[in-house]
């Protein structure tokens, strides 16, 4: 590699400035152009604050349907919804989304209906949507393993030419694990057209982001690796959108990847499972409250003229609809076949496993007469015989 090559490299992957990059205020007045992005045009102003509006309300909503037992688990997204609309609007219709067990509102974007993107959390088995007419990854819950996938995607899309991009959402508890390392190595090696968009909101479940890293900014770990580095404020819907269509722009032109760290927070505890006071206190949260995303942008477009008391109001009796949709799907018991445990374990079921299935269903069929439940059944020793 000559001396040029290297310092061309360097500059493409320039690290982040000391401040995030903002568009608009956290009071919802305009900033100093930055001169690298611009403020998107007022159209998408409003659609980004009309689908963060839904999106709370969907949140709050399956919020509440986790503490009726309506779902298994829910990872509120509040207060992270920046992130997840400016990222999603950005995206190009051909363009994919691989998103995390918390991006539940950015699937909804996506106009998968809440029903669907749901059921997961619900506790079926299956992701709920087809993947293939949304663009839309299945939910991923282990950290980090949708980055790799965002970038086979890429990657097989670079091979044959096809114009995609793939947006990796992930959290800052992501960029410890190796997968990550592996996809941004992958991805600039492969000058794959893939976006990862880290939501940084500063906890890792329980672990604070200074436990983690040592590094001065997340974006960093994509300066390392080669790739173009930003560094947003999260909070900021109309930079997030700004800086994921630049990246996307800048993918689909055979430029090669982006790491893009979003600076946000997670107002709510990170499961319904979690107590988040054992780990933080509320005056953090409550200084995080007065950042939020939603209030930020009903500032700048009152300020601008383009949002009053009517049309709020419009937007929110939309949301309460959705809601209700919601509450209706949601509402009844899922019918589940416990036969299905057992149909896509092999292509050609083991003996074992035709046991362990027989076994199951006489158990139940059993109970069922005797209005016995199966509470402390034994299976372990059912079929033991291996194919």
């Amino acid at each position: 590699m000559t001396a040029s090559t290297l310092e061309a490299r360097v500059a493409a992957a320039l690290p982040p400035g000391g401040e995030p990059l903002r568009l608009i205020s956290a009071d919802g007045q305009p900033c100093e152009p930055s001169g690298v992005l611009g403020l998107p045009p007022d159209e998408t102003l409003r659609e980004l604050h009309r689908q963060m509006v839904i999106g709370r309300r969907l949140d709050t909503q399956a919020t509440a349907l986790t503490r009726q037992g309506r779902l298994a688990v829910y990872p509120s997204s509040r207060g992270q919804e920046a992130c997840q609309i400016g990222a999603v609007l950005a995206l190009r219709e051909q363009d994919w989304l691989f998103p995390t067990y918390r991006d539940t509102v950015a699937v909804l974007a996506r106009a998968v209906a809440p029903a669907e993107a749901l059921s997961l959390l619900r506790g079926e088995w299956h992701c709920g949507y087809d993947p293939y007419e949304h663009r839309v990854a299945p939910q991923c819950t282990p950290l980090a393993t949708n980055t790799l996938h965002a970038v086979g995607l890429a990657r097989a899309a670079q091979v044959k030419h096809d114009d995609q991009v793939a947006l990796a959402l992930l959290g800052d508890g992501a960029t410890s694990e190796g997968d990550t390392h592996e996809a941004l190595n992958f991805a600039a090696v492969w000058s794959a057209p893939v976006v990862f968009l880290v939501q940084n909101n500063g906890y890792a479940i329980s672990v604070p982001l200074a436990k983690q890293t040592a590094a001065p900014a997340l974006a960093y770990k994509g300066v390392g690796y080669g790739m173009r580095s930003l560094l947003i404020d999260g909070n900021d819907a109309a930079v997030v959108y700004a800086a994921v269509r630049s990246a996307v722009d800048h993918a689909a032109a055979g430029r090669g990847p982006t790491l893009i760290e979003a600076l946000t927070y997670r107002v709510e505890a990170h499961t319904n499972a979690d107590d988040a006071a054992r780990y933080r206190d509320s005056a953090e949260v409550e200084a995080w409250l007065s950042r939020d995303p939603l209030r930020r942008m009903e500032a700048y477009l009152r300020g601008r003229g383009l949002l009053d008391d009517a049309g709020l109001a419009r937007i929110t009796a939309e949301a309460d609809r959705l809601a209700a949709q919601v509450r209706e799907a949601l509402g009844s018991e899922p019918a589940a076949d416990p036969a299905e445990l057992f149909d896509h374990v092999y292509a050609r079921p083991t003996r074992s496993l035709a046991a362990q299935r027989e076994f199951l269903l006489a158990e139940i069929a059993d109970s069922v007469v005797t209005g016995t439940d199966m509470a402390g059944t034994d299976m372990a020793g059912a079929g033991q015989e291996q194919a």
